[in-house]
């Protein structure tokens, strides 16, 4: 299908929400209407509006959503089309949507998950398909970001600082559990601009010995009497096993996380150590998800916004724009899930600098702790 045959594309973002997804529908409205003169509908809630019967879709344009000439959806956070994480895609009437709607190509938003199912459900019923990548986890292969994670990594890197203050003020131990169900990219990052003296992530294993050690070490030598804890709600516990709330009902819901960072509070409190250890949580929880996007969350989505446009101008089904080196990279969407999750490198730099900040991040490997940062800084 070329550029001639295309008049209608649509456009839907599945999973969690994020900061950014309003600044890539508005980029592939733009452009599509603009440069190519194609109609553009947003199709409301992902899979579940074309699974609707008639399938709910919005006509999208140029100054739809203007208000007063203002145009608001480059600052708006969540998205406008709205989402769902949750039900069974493949039953019934969600292949069927794509064509009753008459679209000749679908752009579609999401992480690894919904990306994985929307490409399935693609070969399935034969859809012309053009992936965007988002998640506040970062776990998307091929792309170094996806949309959305830089604003988490700030909301959380502000809620650090917030916290430490109050830790400060009445000598605690902040535990701060965050978000990050395989891949701790968001603790890492946020952990290490956010001044924590520990950060426990899904791929690295601790002990809860050496952690205690690391927080009686602050207080004792450097009379420190508070510190901040970062736990990905993903992180698994001394014993390697992972805290689930509650396990999916539906076919493709995954299981609920969380109460790590109560269990690391709890080790913690009841350890007999030599000094007692006064701890408090806080589970940022989907005040992650919201807020105003940054600046590089709305230059990137615009730019992969602009850009998956383009793939469907040129025919190139079955693709996922990426972000890397600062500009637009475009990926077999095979490729993208023959390597994703992306985790967290244990031998990493991200890694490596947080260990010669004095920051405690788990049980890592000799070789990690031995290598100079001038040798680091090539890895």
């Amino acid at each position: 299908m070329g550029n001639r045959d295309i008049k209608r594309i649509g456009i839907l973002t599945s999973g969690g929400d994020c900061p950014g997804l309003n600044a890539a529908i508005r980029a592939a409205v733009n452009h599509a209407s603009l440069t190519y003169g194609w109609e553009v509908v947003g199709i409301a809630y992902g899979t579940q509006g074309l699974r609707d019967r008639p399938p709910k879709a919005i006509n999208l344009t140029v100054h739809g959503m203007n208000i007063r000439g203002i145009d608001p959806l480059l600052s708006f956070g969540g998205t406008i089309l709205g989402s769902v994480n949750k039900g069974d895609p493949f039953d019934g009437g969600v292949l069927e949507g794509y064509h009753e709607l008459g679209l000749d190509a679908l752009v579609a938003i999401g992480g690894d998950g919904s990306l994985r199912i929307l490409h399935q459900l693609a070969r399935e019923g034969n859809w012309n398909l053009v992936a965007i990548p988002k998640t506040i986890d970062n776990d998307v292969a091929m792309t170094n970001r996806s949309i959305g994670f830089d604003t988490a990594v700030n909301t959380v890197t502000e809620a650090l600082f917030r916290l430490t203050s109050t830790a400060a003020s009445h000598d605690r131990v902040m535990v701060v559990e965050v978000m990050g169900r395989t891949a701790g990219h968001l603790a890492l990052h946020a952990g290490i601009a956010g001044g924590a003296d520990v950060i426990l992530i899904p791929e690295i294993p601790y002990s809860i010995d050496n952690l205690y050690r690391k927080l009686a070490e602050l207080h004792d030598r450097w009379q420190r009497r508070f510190a901040i804890v970062v736990v990905a709600e993903g992180a698994r516990t001394a014993e390697g096993e992972m805290l689930i709330q509650e396990n999916g009902k539906e076919r493709f819901e995954m299981p609920r996380l969380g109460g790590m960072g109560q269990y690391i509070a709890d080790q913690l409190s009841h350890y007999k150590g030599d000094r007692a250890l006064e701890t408090r949580v806080t589970v940022l929880g989907h005040i992650q998800r919201g807020g105003i996007p940054t600046a590089l969350d709305r230059l990137m989505a615009t730019a992969m916004g602009k850009n998956a446009v383009d793939l469907v101008a040129q025919g190139k089904f079955n693709h996922m724009v990426g972000w890397r080196a600062s500009q637009v990279v475009t990926v077999p969407i095979e490729d993208v899930f023959n390597n994703s999750p992306a985790l967290v490198d244990p031998h990493g730099f991200l890694v490596r600098t947080a260990h010669a900040l004095g920051i405690y991040i788990g049980e890592l490997a000799p070789d990690i702790t031995s290598l100079p940062m001038a040798t680091v800084a090539k890895v």
